[in-house]
């Protein structure tokens, strides 16, 4: 397959933009693999591309319900940081962090990873205590941080409303966070893991498991049965529901995570924004659209679509940090299906069922964590052992007790 570059954009613009490869192959499946990965996201085809550039394992496919990167990949608000309180998390998430910032030369396409910072503001006395302890974490963490008064906040980010509703007193800047093309992400590794022989399926929905004296032996899906001993499942809302289909439950409920575009504009914020108090997080896309979201819907739900009360609250929360927006339209609104655990720490690992492995749990925050994800999930399944990185993710810490409560710790994890 051709490598992009620039001397092949040119090349393609003399002759009208034609001779254009196709990104992948639009594989039909074997009837069987040495892995099958389920789940054609961010994380299912990181996995698949780990696989085959990390451990050689070539005879790989990805399987999809519907197309690659239609799920959450799609639907996400593309924040990109490492601020979490435990080591387990700091470390796990800044290795992300660190594989984000070379992806685009690694895989030979760009995914628009932009460093533009991550803030994080404080309201109140209760608000400056836990940037404090936030930032003393990430230090001792090796993550990167910076601790700033309300005057340098309001200093370095441009049109920050000087007199909120709720007064800002200090923020926090993680200073290598940023955005990236959430698309692109989708692409550039379905692109790598193809170039690499993986077969990627698209519209085979599965249907079943073929499990055999306690042993994963295949799947059963709408294009026919395919056999492999070494099956992922990465379909983020919907792991309970496969789970169930393997025939063991999950400690994960499925709740709709709204999001909103804007209508373009010029270049008016060039950082990321989250406000506690209201919940709301910003920021400007390279397409000149406002990014915004808000909190979870309070019920679980299966559903991809908007809602009025979530609008209300995600507008309110914007106007009340950047008032001079009140007039700017609104162009899409839609939800994505996260997967929450209860300590807001993900799953990665095996399963009840020998050689069914788990990469989900993510909740609100799968977006960043793709890279790393996939990186360790392919170790397991190569492997059969979780990767040191995401030793203490598994799903043995349920019963343990070794939690990981970062639902309490982080305070939001968007």
């Amino acid at each position: 397959m051709r490598r992009y570059s620039a001397w092949s954009l040119l090349k393609a613009g003399l002759s009208e933009q034609r001779g254009w490869e196709p990104a992948w192959r639009d594989a039909s499946p074997k009837k069987s693999y040495d892995a099958i990965v389920v789940g054609g996201g961010g994380h299912g085809l990181a996995t698949a591309y780990y696989l085959a550039s990390q451990h050689g394992m070539t005879n790989v496919a990805v399987i999809e319900r519907g197309w690659i990167g239609g799920g959450n990949t799609g639907r996400n608000t593309t924040v990109i940081r490492s601020n979490y309180f435990f080591p387990e998390s700091t470390r796990f998430y800044d290795f992300s962090l660190s594989l984000y910032e070379g992806l685009s030369r690694e895989l030979n396409y760009n995914i628009m990873f932009s460093r533009r910072g991550m803030w994080s503001l404080a309201h109140d006395r209760h608000g400056i205590e836990m940037l404090r302890r936030s930032a003393n974490a990430m230090l001792r963490n090796g993550a990167d941080v910076e601790y700033h008064e309300g005057d340098e906040v309001r200093r370095r980010i441009p049109g920050l409303n000087p007199n909120p509703r709720f007064p800002v007193l200090a923020g926090l800047l993680q200073p290598r966070g940023g955005t990236a093309r959430h698309d692109a992400v989708a692409w550039g590794y379905a692109r790598g893991a193809d170039m690499l022989g993986v077969d990627i399926i698209q519209n085979c929905e599965v249907t079943g498991f073929d499990i055999r004296g306690g042993r994963i032996a295949g799947v059963k899906t709408s294009l026919g049965d395919i056999a492999s001993e070494r099956v992922g499942v990465a379909v983020a809302g919907h792991s309970s529901t496969l789970a169930k289909l393997a025939g063991f439950r999950l400690p994960i409920t499925s709740y709709a995570l709204q999001a909103f575009v804007s209508e373009p504009m010029k270049p008016v914020l060039d950082t990321v924004v989250l406000s506690p108090a209201t919940g709301v997080y910003v920021s400007q896309s390279d397409k000149g659209e406002l990014v915004l979201g808000g909190a979870l819907d309070l019920f679980p739900s299966y559903a991809q679509r908007g809602s009025l009360p979530a609008l209300e609250q995600a507008a309110g929360g914007l106007i009340d940090m950047f008032p001079q927006f009140s007039r700017v339209r609104l162009l899409r609104q839609w939800a994505g299906i996260v997967d929450v655990v209860h300590d807001s720490t993900p799953i990665l690992g095996e399963s009840p069922v020998d050689g069914l492995h788990l990469n989900c749990g993510w909740g609100t925050g799968g977006f960043k964590a793709i890279p790393a994800g996939g990186f360790c999930f392919a170790h397991a399944l190569a492997t059969g052992q979780p990767h040191p990185l995401a030793a203490a993710f598994t799903l043995d810490r349920f019963s343990s007790g070794a939690l990981i409560d970062e639902a309490a710790a982080s305070g939001i994890a968007h």
